[in-house]
């Protein structure tokens, strides 16, 4: 039997592609890698398949090629990454593999059907409209209110992502967003099918105000099970870059207990029945959850290895369970660890010439792990042009009261050089 990974190029994906590997041995398998471009990915797998996982059709046909070479058959199909979840999906229903639906799969990545969706689904989620014009967008405005957020339809994180407080604003900023919410995806499968259907328009949602929070589950035969809320503690806006988060929530327990509430909603809404999810709220009057977006995936970056030190939960062996049909591990320990990470970005857009207080912060006993994922000559983006931050750091705290000020201390000793 084999394990197929779907996966595309994300630098920090290396835990993940590593406990597939030890989870592949454990059960007697080969881990299969399908990718358009592998480098450092391909020491982790027993075999390497050369596709564009952004493409659908490219994926299905490279693996049914892969499928006739290989002597085994496929017992599961994965991905720990976001523009691949369509593609996964689409695999899984043609070898008859666990998985999220390929109609569930579009609902969690093409944001306006996943509106309609939690309309349908009575889900409570910001006012929203789709603007293709500046004019159209004064118009949705009156019914969003200001501020409001502009949003690509697809897309991840927080890339082509910025609220506007008024008018004057949204004329500054609006055609760029526009512009950036489909060339900056171009690799998206379902990009060419949502630009034709939307004519090229940009999302436009209410800014509910209050705090921000994500929440990391697992759902098996249509149970959800919260391993862990991540709260997002500094301000967020314009451009809402994915900074910092931390668990275990300092939330409410009736606010705790709402929240799951809603992330069942959520998944009711979407039709996930099995596998991880990443769902993002607004607390409305810091009461209210107020669905923000979901993904039927794990959350990225540094989010496996912040629930794997809180809960000791392994998400990427439970998804691998999920996958195969096996009943998913899942015994949090008693006392979650307090863990925050920060995705790290510079001041400014610009050439890579060197990283300051790195030596510093490895030293420090706090920190779990800190990773730069570029080197100098490399140019770095800033938010809204990319979502992915450049590195990141994760620390550990014995309580949570020291969760802020660590993570202070951290953004104060180290810092990425541009010019």
């Amino acid at each position: 039997m084999s394990i197929l990974v779907l996966h595309k190029k994300n630098l920090s994906r290396r835990r993940h592609l590593a406990r597939a590997q030890e989870y592949a041995r454990e059960h007697g398998q080969r881990l299969l890698l399908v990718m358009k471009d592998p480098e450092w990915e391909a020491e982790y797998v027993d075999r390497v398949v050369i596709a564009d996982t952004s493409s659908i059709e490219e994926t299905l046909a490279a693996v049914k090629a892969l499928a006739a070479e290989e002597s085994e058959p496929f017992s599961a199909v994965v991905t720990f990454a976001e523009a691949p979840v369509p593609s996964a999906a689409r695999v899984a229903a043609e070898f008859g593999l666990p998985s999220v639906s390929e109609h569930t799969a579009r609902l969690a990545r093409d944001k306006w059907v996943m509106r309609e969706a939690f309309a349908a689904g009575g889900v409570p989620q910001p006012r929203y409209g789709i603007a293709h014009s500046l004019d159209e967008a004064r118009e949705i405005a009156r019914h969003t209110g200001f501020p409001l957020v502009m949003k690509p339809v697809l897309g991840t994180g927080s890339m082509f992502v910025r609220s506007v407080d008024d008018e004057d604003e949204l004329a500054e900023h609006f055609d760029f967003f526009l512009k950036g919410a489909w060339d900056g995806f171009t690799y998206d499968p379902l990009h060419s099918s949502a630009h034709a259907e939307y004519e090229g328009g940009l999302l436009l949602e209410e800014f509910v105000p209050g705090a921000e929070i994500c929440v990391e589950s697992l759902v098996h035969d249509g149970t959800t099970r919260t391993l862990a809320i991540h709260d997002k503690p500094l301000p967020t806006g314009p451009t809402f870059e994915e900074v910092y988060a931390c668990t275990p929530t300092r939330l409410p327990e009736a606010t705790v207990r709402a929240v799951e509430e809603a992330t069942d909603a959520v998944h009711a809404a979407l039709g996930i029945t099995t596998g991880a999810t990443h769902v993002e709220f607004r607390l409305r009057d810091d009461a209210e959850p107020v669905v923000l977006e979901a993904a039927a995936r794990m959350g990225g970056g540094p989010i496996y290895r912040s629930v794997l030190l809180s809960t000791g939960v392994d998400m990427v062996e439970a998804i691998l369970d999920l996958a195969s049909g096996r009943a998913p591990r899942v015994e949090p320990r008693e006392r979650a660890t307090p863990v925050g990470f920060w995705n790290i970005f510079p001041d400014k857009a610009g050439t890579f010439t060197g990283t300051v207080g790195l030596d510093e912060v490895r030293a420090d006993p706090r920190v779990d792990e800190v990773q730069i994922y570029k080197t100098p000559g490399d140019h770095l983006l800033v938010p809204p042009q990319t979502f992915q931050g450049h590195g990141h750091l994760i620390f550990t705290v014995d309580t949570a009261d020291e969760l802020d000020p660590a993570f202070r201390e951290m953004t104060a000793t180290l810092r990425l050089e541009t010019s």
